[in-house]
């Protein structure tokens, strides 16, 4: 027991020595973001050794025994107030669960992740998914125990999920994807017999530097600070952070589909803008985090469907990509636009589906997870899964690998257990947008005019501050009076392909 300091004091210690780990973690985070934007590639085997050391470090400082009994200590006094409370309790459940890892484990995995990245780079130049299976099959023995030794109740995937949606399972999301999975094929046949709409003008050339340009004013105009962060060109996009003041993201550009880059970027600048939104002072803490990884796609999903997808938005942002684009937009109209950008089709990439058959491709993905850590398939059966899936749920057939299944960064991270929160956030964001309407008066006006201010400022007061203060079910409570509902998805969905197929 430590009897000599006050609470002040000791708190004082604990904040000190969570920084010092967030130096060294974030630090790693930068060299994460350059292996995926700038790092040339002879430079990977040395980028392995550096991140495996540095994550090495963060474990060995965040595991001693000395912060344990400084965090067991704390979480004995009652003078903290609330939040500090919240910060202990946090820090000791993610001191108690890394403590269950050996440093060498960490390190092994994080050599074998960044192995697998740069596996998963030449598989897709190469268009093979074998050039990926040898270093993805080590890296689901090592995710499976991961499973083991953090330890789990029902369902080895339980313990894996839990690290992006604390008390998510397998039990919940079955039955959550069980309850979505009929409506969505209803609406989806209802719509394959109404005419298509026509969205062929985003299939057109549109030089890469005008799309970037025109990019760039896009996430100004939503709300991200520029002053404190960046975009950068990756293989997949995504968003990095190594403070509130230096939140990075990056897109891609087809030359030959516009969309591809312009709601990557509105998805990345949702993420972006949440996590500047997080409380400065909390750097290091559990309350300057992300309340789960499932609220963070609320806040990606929020901007990319709702706003971005809005015909508020293509009121204003039409005119904006005619002047960028004269030749190959200016013949579109209003309406034209916002039903082209919201047609319904299956199709082959997740991250260009349309809002309803978006979840067909987490489904998949969830489903394929699962099957691998039972041993209900190897790696080697994963493109032949994945086509028969795709083909089941969306009569779709998946002409190559690199269309398929290598179309994701995310196993090549390790994320096994992060798809399933695309999905939730989705469902979150229609619940959360739908009190935003209803809180701000003249919402959809305001998007019309570019002005977004409102809205974001809603966000951070409701949502972004509090870090991770409540989990993703106690949030959505606290800010739309109920938990996850996910009649609000289905309506909303309901309400908008009503209006565009007639």
């Amino acid at each position: 027991m430590i009897t000599s300091s006050n609470s002040a004091e000791l708190y004082n210690q604990y904040q000190s020595a969570m920084r010092r780990i967030a130096d060294i973690r974030y630090a790693s985070a930068v060299l994460q973001w350059d292996q995926e934007t700038y790092l040339p590639p002879k430079g990977a085997g040395f980028r392995g050794q550096q991140l495996a050391t540095l994550s090495e470090i963060a474990h060995e400082e965040f595991t001693t025994d000395k912060l344990g009994v400084l965090l067991q200590e704390l979480s004995s006094r009652h003078d903290l107030d609330a939040e500090q409370q919240r910060n202990v309790a946090l820090t000791l459940e993610d001191y108690n669960r890394n403590k269950k890892f050996t440093a060498a484990f960490v390190r092994h995995l994080t050599e074998v992740i960044n192995k697998s990245y740069h596996s998963w780079i030449e598989a897709r130049k190469a268009n093979s998914f074998s050039v990926f299976a040898g270093d993805l099959a080590e890296l689901v023995k090592l995710k499976k125990e991961e499973a083991e030794i953090l330890g789990y109740q029902h369902h080895c995937y339980d313990a894996l999920l839990n690290d992006y949606d604390k008390g998510s399972n397998v039990q919940l999301l079955d039955k959550t994807f069980d309850t979505i999975r009929e409506p969505l094929k209803v609406l989806l046949q209802k719509i394959q017999g109404r005419p298509q709409v026509n969205n062929s003008f985003l299939q057109q050339h549109f030089p890469k530097d005008k799309q970037w340009d025109f990019g760039m004013q896009l996430i100004r105009g939503l709300g991200y600070d520029m002053e404190a962060g960046r975009q950068d060109i990756s293989e997949h996009p995504f968003t990095t952070n190594f403070n509130s003041l230096d939140v990075r993201v990056t897109t891609r550009i087809d030359v030959n589909d516009l969309g591809n880059m312009v709601w990557s970027c509105i998805h990345e600048a949702g993420h972006a803008m949440y996590e500047q939104g997080l409380p400065e002072l909390q750097y290091g803490l559990p309350l300057g985090e992300a309340a789960s990884l499932t609220i963070h796609e609320s806040q990606s999903r929020l901007w990319e469907n709702h706003v971005g997808r809005s015909m508020a938005w293509c009121r204003h942002y039409l005119p904006v990509l005619q002047q960028y684009f004269p030749e190959q937009l200016q013949a579109v109209n209003a309406e034209q636009f916002y039903k082209g950008i919201n047609q319904v089709t299956p199709s082959l990439i997740r991250t260009e589906a349309d809002e309803l058959t978006y979840h067909f491709h987490v489904m998949i993905r969830y489903e394929l997870e699962k099957a691998l850590l039972e041993n209900a398939i190897t790696t080697a059966d994963i493109p032949t899964f994945w086509n028969e899936r795709y083909m089941k749920y969306m009569n779709v057939k998946v002409p190559d690998d690199k269309q398929g299944c290598l179309q994701d960064v995310h196993w090549s991270h390790g994320s096994f257990g992060y798809f399933p929160t695309y999905s939730l956030g989705s469902f979150y964001a229609a619940q959360f947008f739908t009190m935003a309407e209803k809180s701000i008066p003249g919402l959809d006006t305001q998007i019309q005019k570019g002005d977004a201010h409102s809205l974001l400022s809603w966000l951070r007061e409701q949502i972004h501050r509090y870090g991770r203060m409540y989990n993703s079910e106690e949030l959505c409570k606290k800010v739309t009076g109920e938990t996850l509902n996910i009649s609000y998805f289905l309506q909303y969905l309901q309400r908008k392909y009503e209006s565009i197929y007639a």
